[in-house]
C-alpha cells in the first residue's frame, strides 16, 4: 500500500520557526499511482498552491497534510485508507476521491468518526446523502447534463443518442440527458453503455453513425476514453455526416492538447474551464504555476482549490479544534468567488452550487486548445437530487 506523507509547513520552509508541529490534520485521498495518477499530482497542487497562498496557514493554524494512494476504483481499499486516516493517523479533515464506487466506501467511516470529508471530484449525484459529514466541491453529472439536454432542445435537434461509460456516473449521466431532453420533446432514439475497458470505440461510433441521431451525448472518464472516443469520432466520419458532439468533461484541459485539431469545434457543458476571464481565476492559475510549472488548471485541481477553502472555513469556524458538526454547520453557510466564478454550498445537499458555462473547443494564443466559454447557463444545483 503506497502512502505518501508531506507536512507542508516543512515544505514552505517554516520548519525553522522550532518545528512546530501541526495543530490541524488533512487526509487527501486520490490516485497516485496507476492510469489516474494525473488526478492525484493535480489536486496535491491544487492543495498546497491553496495553502501556500495563504501564506502556509490556514486560520493561524499549521496543517499537516497525509497522502494516501486510493490507486483506481477500489471500494474496499479506500475503506481501508479512510479507517487508517482515522483511526491510526487521527486526522480532522479528509479530502479527495476521484471515484463514486470509492466514495461510497468511505461513508461509514466519516459517519462513525464525525470526520468531515470534502469530495473534490466523485459526480454521483446521491453520494453527499450517503453521510452527513460529506461536502462536495466538484460537479455532479445532473448538474452539468441538464444544461446541455436543455441547449440541444433549443438549437432544434430531435433525435440524440446518448453513448456513457457503463459505472455509476455514466448511468447519471445517461438517465440525466434522457430526463431533460425528452421533457423538451426530443427523442434518445439509442442509449449505449460503454465497458469500463473500452480501448476500442470504432464499434459504438458505428452504431452513433447509422442511428440516424443528429447529435451524440457522450460521458467518459477523464484519459485515454476521451482520446480514444474523439480519435473514432473523427475517423469515423460523424462529423462530416453532421452528427454533433455534445458532452461535458470530455475535453478537459489535462489532455486538450492531446487532441489535435480533431478537437476544434467540440462542444461541452462545464462548470469550469481553465480560460475562464475572471481576477480569480488568474489568481488561481497563477498559484498553481507557482507551485508547479507543470500542472494545468483544469476540473481537478480547481476541485482541490475550493475544496481547500471550505477546510479553511471549517478550521476557522472550529478554532482549529476536531468538532465535525461544528464545522459541517459552517461550511452550510458558505458563498464564495471561486476561479470558476461565483459558487455557494447548498445548505440541504452538501453539494456545490455553481454556473454552468457552453465551451468550444478554440484555437488560442500560440495556437493551444482552450475551452472558450461561449454562453452561461446561469447557476446550477444538482437536479439529481430534486428530480
Amino acid at each position: 500500500m503506497k502512502v505518501l506523507r508531506h507536512a507542508l509547513v516543512l515544505a514552505l520552509g517554516l520548519a525553522a520557526a522550532g518545528g512546530a508541529l501541526a495543530q490541524v490534520k488533512v487526509g487527501i485521498i486520490a490516485p497516485f499511482s496507476g492510469p489516474f495518477a494525473h488526478y492525484g499530482a493535480l489536486m496535491k497542487a491544487g492543495v498546497e498552491a491553496y495553502v501556500a497562498n495563504q501564506g502556509g496557514k490556514l486560520a493561524g493554524q499549521t496543517v499537516e497534510f497525509v497522502y494516501r494512494d486510493e490507486g483506481g476504483p477500489n471500494p474496499a481499499n479506500t475503506r481501508t485508507l479512510a479507517q487508517e486516516l482515522v483511526v491510526k493517523d487521527k486526522v480532522d479533515y479528509i479530502g479527495g476521491i476521484v471515484f463514486s464506487p470509492n466514495a461510497y466506501a468511505v461513508a461509514p467511516i466519516i459517519t462513525e468518526s464525525k470526520t468531515p470529508m470534502v469530495i473534490f471530484n466523485a459526480a454521483t449525484s446521491d453520494i453527499t446523502t450517503k453521510s452527513d459529514y460529506y461536502l462536495r466541491t466538484s460537479y455532479t453529472l445532473w448538474q452539468v447534463t441538464v444544461p446541455v439536454a436543455e441547449y440541444a432542445a433549443r438549437k432544434g435537434l430531435k433525435k440524440v443518442v446518448t453513448a456513457v461509460m457503463d459505472y455509476a456516473p455514466g448511468v447519471d449521466a445517461e438517465t440525466a440527458f434522457k430526463a431533460q431532453f425528452t421533457k423538451q420533446g426530443g427523442q434518445v432514439v439509442e442509449s449505449i453503455r460503454m465497458p469500463l475497458a473500452t480501448t476500442d470505440f470504432a464499434p459504438f461510433a458505428q452504431r452513433i453513425k447509422a442511428s440516424g441521431a443528429q447529435a451524440v451525448y457522450v460521458f467518459l472518464p477523464g484519459g485515454p476514453p476521451n482520446l480514444g472516443f474523439v480519435k473514432a469520432y473523427t475517423q469515423n466520419g460523424l462529423r462530416e455526416a453532421g452528427i454533433q458532439f455534445l458532452g461535458t468533461a470530455e475535453t478537459d484541459e489535462f489532455d486538450l492538447q492531446k487532441f489535435g485539431d480533431s478537437a476544434v469545434g467540440l462542444n461541452t457543458a462545464f462548470h469550469y474551464s481553465g480560460a475562464h476571464d475572471s481576477p480569480a481565476n488568474k489568481s488561481f492559475v497563477a498559484a498553481l504555476a507557482k507551485q508547479n510549472k507543470d500542472v494545468v488548471a483544469n476540473y481537478a485541481s480547481v476541485g482541490a482549490w475550493d475544496g481547500m477553502y471550505v477546510i479553511h472555513k471549517m478550521i476557522e469556524a472550529t478554532g482549529g479544534k476536531r468538532d465535525g458538526d461544528k464545522a459541517i454547520a459552517a461550511a452550510k453557510t458558505l458563498k464564495w468567488e471561486s476561479p470558476r466564478g461565483p459558487v455557494s454550498i447548498d445548505p440541504n445537499s452538501r453539494h456545490i452550487v455553481q454556473n454552468v458555462y457552453l465551451r468550444e473547443v478554440v484555437k488560442g494564443p500560440g495556437g493551444l486548445l482552450v475551452n472558450k466559454e461561449t454562453q452561461n447557463f446561469g447557476p446550477h444545483g444538482d437536479h439529481g437530487l430534486v428530480k
